[in-house]
């Protein structure tokens, strides 16, 4: 059976306009949304209708606020695992089934997926880790931050 082909969504100039607008400095107001929207010259349903498209559509995986996650008594860590290929697929949606996963990627190494865990206490890594390990059946090696840097990247759509 042929695989099914993957149409990637097109983003038109509003579309781009609000990816450019919301990489930063997102308004600390009791309607930010609305602030948004005026700003780009939109209603605040369709701001919102569209974003909740491009997040449906992958074009987004996220949006939402970035956390210092350890002034608030969480953690976080990268953590990598060594998946065999005929079972990456069914692993990785393993692993994506918990709430603490994020920016799960597959890379091309021994180690070949890579992912972020957070936490809302340090010593729920560690559980975390356990956890997946027992679902997967495969170690999970935790790397836990030893210096943090700060990068604003921001992407022009």
């Amino acid at each position: 059976m042929p695989e099914p082909t993957v149409v990637a969504p097109v983003l038109d100039a509003i579309d781009r306009r609000i990816i450019n607008a919301l990489q930063g400095d997102f308004p600390l107001v009791a309607e930010p949304y609305l602030q948004v929207a005026d700003a780009l010259g939109l209603s605040e349903a369709e701001l919102l209708q569209r974003l909740d498209a491009m997040l449906e559509h992958k074009v987004l995986t996220r949006f939402g606020p970035m956390f210092q996650i350890e002034r608030a008594g969480g953690a976080f860590v990268l953590a990598a695992m060594k998946v065999p290929e005929a079972d990456f697929d069914r692993v990785a949606a393993q692993v994506n089934a918990f709430p603490e996963v994020a920016h799960n990627y597959r890379r091309d190494h021994a180690l070949n997926m890579w992912f972020v865990l957070a936490t809302a206490t340090p010593e729920g890594i560690a559980s975390t880790v356990a956890a997946i390990e027992a679902a997967t059946g495969l170690p999970v090696f935790p790397f836990p931050k030893e210096r943090e840097y700060f990068v604003e990247m921001k992407l022009h759509a």
